[in-house]
């Protein structure tokens, strides 16, 4: 739906390129994520080339900001599966869970190669990775450089690396107008043009023409008047996108660190960041009154996620009508200031203030773009050939609110995968390279409106947001670009930087304003199916707004087993039949669409619990259903949680055994308990059953086969049971196979009528004709009977039939079967004992959900 029809420019007025040069790939931005993806990309490519493209000096960036450091599951006493629980808390539940998992589980390696590549993280005595915590961190997995210097060191590495790597071209001092979009269907992005500011051997506008275009130019902070972010954070990357069709998401989530140094009311600008590893190490938040107002917010006080110290710090300012609070570190002592936080202690006293003696002044400012270009796993946007990378992307990982230090680790996880898809992506058609980009409006923005850009998002889009003030800001920020004085705006650097906070700030708000009036606001009721997203684009020169569920994928080894659980089943449904029954089976506990709350787990069980469970066989039996039952938790804790499966379907078991280990929230394990084990034990009971028809008649050539008496809307898993315990399936439906039976043959006027009916109708299924008596068989074979069902034979009966048919067609014994008779049937020389019993009364196996005992 389209949320407004404002003007908005498809491109930036601005010389035609005069000089170009061509490469692979051109990264633009010189932060964690362009220097990660340009040098794995060369170091992956034996022969590839990257030209890097910076606006102003390698090393200037937000990188070299980061303080408190990159977070990641090294300690052996951590796991994967926690750092995402905290992750998805943090995010509020709206983060994309195969995104986050990527995140955790290659966040070790990422930061590994960080160390390979001569980043020097500080150490403890014993020559370990010294490693602290921060806000929403439920354990210290946070590795730190310098004391509180970690994005500097980290900046410093990674640029002498790209400066020694001599398949990297570096351009700097060098903005970027414009993607080029090259000729054909699709309009894929072949290049950018780029502004070199007196520096270098080019000069003035030209052209980098490459096979991809990534993004890596960081964020937006530059768009309000208080931020942490340097002058170069003016949301370039995301306009240029935008400007070229690609979809952004999520960009009205953006975080407000809580602990920015307050220099004054009327401070503008880049603010000094006091980091979360102070309050990590203990320091903590006061009110102008002295209270500790933290405590009564949140279990993790002054530690919890940053969004709701954030608007912890601006509720206690608006009680005691102060401007800013205080953060009391003075506990510390000069040793530990000295040596853990020397960045922040002179920052601290260059401006007057002496943490080892005076309490810290802070107050919220724009920090971090959750959200931006909407892209996959691989860092591939809408637009062909565009990619985006770094804080500049929206991967999913950070909801809507990131979690501390994890943006260091994203940028370098996710420039991995971008370099490996550059590497394993086609080259593009040497045809394809015409720019189209003249085609498209042009405009600009006067520098003289940036002022007011960002009064009006500090004042309307800041930590407190209601849909009235965003509709006012969107009032003022049309009229901006509706303001006289653009249309005397000269193509340069500051009105380009305009034009791109304009285009972010008017997309920004209109996402805003849209999850306002339509969407649970991020602390509500958690969405079941993957998360609820905003996207923004440019279509034409207006902006569209629409908000969609996010996909929740399988991880393919489970998808792959949901499909041969339902294989054979006639409607073809595969896993998406598995994935409804589940929901259904959902929706029984939880309501429709599964929105209500298991009401005794949310009231007895803290929300960010994370518990262990095992699956545990009650009685001797044989499993079935575990991928099953790994399903119903993967689906009710949206995909965070880690399995490990001691067990496979079709195993005997016995009573004591673990079959499957579930770690995840508490809650979501109680809650997903039931339907998982009627599934189990259900499916357990049946194959158990089966194994002991199919024991019974070992060494004869006879199957045991199922029927249609099945429960409603069981029948694919309860005929997958079957084959788990050594049976086969007959047909599933009444759509795959022709079962004659008496009333057909009245009706038809014979058996030879009914069979030449059904061949005559569908030529190529496979037919079975029942009968009763003896009598009936021959002039079944004669009617071209391929199987022939032998209704309640006594065993005498069935030996004459197996004598009488003689292998002209397969026989099938069906009705008052017994076990202990099984051997004795099959015995005859019958190819299946037919059991309806198995799927329709077979008792359930005793299968169990023990919680294990928290450390």
């Amino acid at each position: 739906m389209s949320e407004r029809q404002a003007p908005l420019p498809r491109r930036l007025t601005a010389p035609a390129p005069g000089w170009s040069v061509e490469a692979d790939v051109v990264v633009v931005g010189s932060g964690i994520a362009g220097l990660s993806t340009a040098l794995r990309y060369v170091e992956r490519s034996p022969a590839g080339r990257v030209v890097l493209v910076t606006k102003d000096l390698l090393s200037t960036g937000s990188t070299r900001w980061a303080q408190g450091g990159i977070a990641a599951v090294i300690d052996p006493s951590d796991a994967p599966v926690a750092h995402m629980v905290d992750t998805v808390i943090a995010g509020r539940e709206l983060c994309a869970p195969e995104a986050v998992r990527a995140l955790v589980t290659e966040g070790p390696d990422a930061l590994r190669w960080l160390i390979e590549r001569g980043t020097a993280f500080d150490r403890t005595g014993a020559g370990e990775l010294a490693l602290t915590r921060e806000g929403g961190h439920r354990a210290r997995r946070i590795a730190h450089a310098g004391g509180d210097a970690t994005g500097a060191e980290i900046q410093r590495a990674l640029s002498d690396a790209v400066r020694a790597a001599s398949r990297i071209e570096l351009i700097e001092h060098a903005f970027v107008p414009d993607l080029l979009i090259g000729a054909g269907v699709g309009g894929a992005v072949r290049g950018v043009t780029v502004h070199v500011m007196g520096e270098g051997e080019r000069d003035g506008v030209g052209a980098v023409r490459a096979g991809a275009v990534v993004l890596a130019t960081g964020g937006i902070g530059q768009a309000f008047a208080a931020t942490t972010n340097p002058e170069v954070s003016t949301g370039d990357g995301v306009a240029l996108g935008l400007r070229a069709g690609a979809t952004a998401r999520d960009l009205e989530f953006v975080q407000f660190h809580p602990t920015v140094l307050w220099l004054g009311a009327d401070a503008r600008g880049q603010q000094p960041l006091i980091s979360e590893a102070v309050r990590g190490e203990g320091a903590f938040l006061v009110d102008a009154a002295g209270r500790r107002f933290m405590q009564d917010l949140h279990d993790l006080a002054d530690l919890a996620p940053r969004d709701v110290v954030a608007q912890g710090i601006a509720a206690a300012m608006a009680a005691t009508g102060a401007d800013h609070v205080h953060l009391d570190a003075r506990h510390f002592g000069a040793a530990m200031w000295e040596e853990r936080f020397p960045t922040i202690l002179a920052s601290c006293r260059k401006h007057g203030i002496d943490p080892v003696t005076d309490l810290i002044p802070v107050a919220p400012a724009a920090h971090y773009a959750s959200g931006g270009l909407t892209t996959d796993l691989n860092g591939e946007t809408d637009v062909p050939g565009l990619f985006a990378v770094g804080e500049v992307a929206c991967t999913g990982v950070h909801g809507a609110n990131r979690l501390a230090s994890n943006s260091l680790l994203e940028s370098v996880v996710f420039a991995h995968r971008v370099a490996e898809r550059l590497i394993r992506r086609p080259a593009p058609r040497p045809d394809a390279v015409a720019d189209r980009t003249a085609d498209l409006s042009a405009g600009l923005v006067a520098p003289s409106v940036v002022p007011r850009i960002r009064a009006t998002m500090s004042r309307h889009v800041g930590v407190g947001r209601d849909a009235q003030g965003l509709e006012r800001a969107l009032r003022e920020l049309d009229a901006l670009a509706a303001d006289p004085a653009n249309a005397d705006a000269e193509p340069g650097t500051p009105a380009w930087e305009a034009a791109n906070l304009l285009t972010v700030a008017r997309t920004l708000t209109a996402a805003a304003l849209h999850r306002a009036r339509h969407l649970t606001a991020p602390g509500g009721p958690a969405p079941r199916r993957g998360p609820t997203n905003v996207a923004v684009r440019i279509e034409g020169n207006a902006m569209s707004v629409d908000r969609s569920r996010g996909e929740v994928r399988l991880p393919e080894h489970l998808a792959a087993e949901l499909a041969e659980i339902t294989r054979g089943d006639v409607r073809g449904s595969g896993t998406l039949g598995v994935e409804r029954l589940v929901a259904d089976a959902l929706d029984e506990d939880l309501g429709p669409d599964q929105d209500g709350p298991d009401v005794t787990t949310a009231a007895t069980i803290p929300a960010a619990q994370l518990r262990t469970a095992d699956v545990v066989a009650r009685a001797d039996g044989v499993v079935a259903g575990l991928p099953l039952a790994e399903y119903v938790f993967w689906a009710v804790a949206d995909g965070i949680l880690d399995v490990e499966r001691h067990a496979a379907d079709g195993d005997r078991v016995r009573r004591g055994d673990v079959l499957m280990t579930v770690t995840a929230r508490t809650r979501h394990l109680l809650t997903a308990e039931r339907t998982a084990l009627n599934l189990l034990t259900h499916l357990s009971g049946i194959a158990t059953a089966t194994r002991a028809w199919a024991d019974a008649v070992a060494g004869t050539r006879a199957r045991i086969r199922d029927s249609r008496k099945t429960h409603l809307g069981l029948r694919a898993v309860e005929k997958y049971a079957v084959r788990c315990g050594g049976g086969t399936n007959h047909r599933f439906g009444l759509c795959d196979a022709a079962l004659i039976k008496d009333n057909h043959v009245v009706a038809a006027g014979g058996v030879a009528e009914a069979v030449a009916a059904v061949r005559g109708a569908f030529p190529d299924i496979p037919l079975e004709v029942e009968v009763d008596r003896i009598d009936q068989i021959e002039p079944a074979l004669r009617a071209g009977a391929e199987e022939i069902l032998l209704d309640n034979f006594t065993v005498e009966e069935l030996r004459a039939a197996v004598a009488l048919v003689d292998g002209r067609a397969r026989l099938e014994s069906s009705g008052g079967l017994t076990l202990s008779a099984a051997s004795r049937v099959a015995e005859t020389g019958v190819d299946y004992l037919a059991v309806g019993a198995l799927t329709h009364s077979s008792p359930a196996l005793d299968i169990a959900l023990d919680l294990r005992e928290s450390h």
